[in-house]
């Protein structure tokens, strides 16, 4: 296992440190204030390549591994995790169903589009009133003919409003039959799919965050993904490369607390000497630095795991698991470094603050990637 970044993966980090501090800092703070999703920046990203980062070059991507995708998403959220999360959902849920379970007609449609963000990607599992129990969803899909009548809600959806297309998984069978759901492709203004209620957040206030609504949604049966009835065993695999990019998110929010507090340590005077020099704060600053050096380690195995095609749902579930609540953790200790001024709007902790908290509970919460863990580790 390397331990020092890739060439790539240097390149990618300095890309987006330069387009950052001239596409994103600079309206951060207005985006989070208004809650304003900047469609716009993202097709910037997809010039850059890096909307379409893990899809082959065959369809428009740039075809790299999960080394530099985890790259990418870190370096976007320490900037602002909003952006990095949106980043992350259409890459590795929207794009990557497709790139997983598609037809060769299916990526070759769909792909290019998503590599370059022309089109912007959606997900759809999570449900009102069924959460984490997808086996009981109540968004049904009923045959009819060579078509499927999709009925029902989805919500916490990110892009479930600007979304261009969607992959939605929707019931095909008996409520609670494992494969009694089907993933199906479903396009922007197709009759009887609308983007509902934009939720208000605490965090990632950038990253619109909608319900999806189908009343008699009619599909074609060509855009079913893989194999009717396969759909919630699809979204288990999509969810275990999932769990690498919100544990790539949770990373680059530590990392950008953890960074920030540094630097104000080291500006900050109180009787004549710097707060870093205070064991107080340094102890502080070396718990941050080594947690999220554990954190980065554990990304970087499930990561090297899913590059070479093996199972993931161990490692994905315990960098995820342990680098959400590390982001927390750190994003408090830096709001703590930071004194009053880390309650103001003034510095960046207090977002990094609000934010941090959803990678607790998004793309599944902690607790259950405790399951998730205790089932992979008493099948050894």
């Amino acid at each position: 296992m390397h331990f020092n970044p890739s060439e790539n993966q240097r390149m990618i980090a300095q890309m987006i440190r330069d387009f950052g501090a001239k596409e994103i800092t600079p309206f951060r703070k207005e985006w989070d204030d208004q809650q304003i999703f900047p469609k716009s920046l993202f097709k910037k990203l997809g010039e850059l390549g890096l909307m379409g980062v893990l899809i082959p070059t065959e369809y428009g991507g740039a075809g790299f591994g999960y080394e530099e995708y985890v790259t990418a998403i870190a370096e976007l959220s320490k900037l602002d995790p909003s952006v990095g999360l949106s980043m992350a959902a259409h890459n590795s849920l929207c794009s990557g169903h497709i790139l997983l379970f598609g037809t060769a007609e299916q990526k070759q449609k769909y792909l290019p589009k998503l590599a370059s963000c022309e089109w912007l990607g959606a997900w759809g599992l999570t449900e009102p009133n069924t959460g984490s129990d997808a086996g009981n969803m109540r968004t049904v899909a009923q045959k009819d003919g060579d078509h499927y009548i999709l009925n029902g809600a989805k919500n916490f959806i990110t892009h479930g409003v600007s979304g261009d297309v969607a992959v939605v998984i929707a019931r095909t069978g008996a409520p609670g039959e494992r494969r009694g759901a089907s993933a199906f492709i479903v396009e922007k203004g197709t009759p009887g799919f609308k983007g509902g209620r934009k939720e208000d957040k605490l965090g990632m206030r950038a990253s619109e965050t909608a319900e999806m609504i189908f009343e008699d949604c009619r599909v074609h049966e060509s855009q079913v993904l893989g194999t009717v009835g396969e759909g919630f065993v699809q979204a288990m695999k999509v969810l275990d490369g999932g769990r690498i990019s919100i544990a790539a998110l949770s990373l680059g929010i530590a990392e950008g607390a953890y960074e920030a507090s540094v630097q104000y340590s080291k500006e900050r005077q109180q009787f004549g000497k710097p707060i870093s020099s205070f064991q107080g704060i340094s102890f502080k600053l070396a718990d941050m630095a080594t947690r999220i050096e554990a954190a980065r380690l554990l990304i970087a195995k499930a990561a090297a795991l899913k590059n070479s095609g093996k199972k993931v749902t161990l490692e994905g579930a315990q960098a995820k698991y342990y680098a959400s609540e590390v982001s927390v953790w750190a994003a408090n200790e830096a709001v703590q470094i930071f004194g009053g001024y880390g309650f103001t709007k003034d510095y960046p902790v207090e977002k990094y603050y609000r934010d941090a908290k959803l990678c607790t509970i998004g793309e599944g919460t902690s607790e259950i990637q405790k399951i998730v863990i205790a089932r992979e580790v008493l099948k050894q």
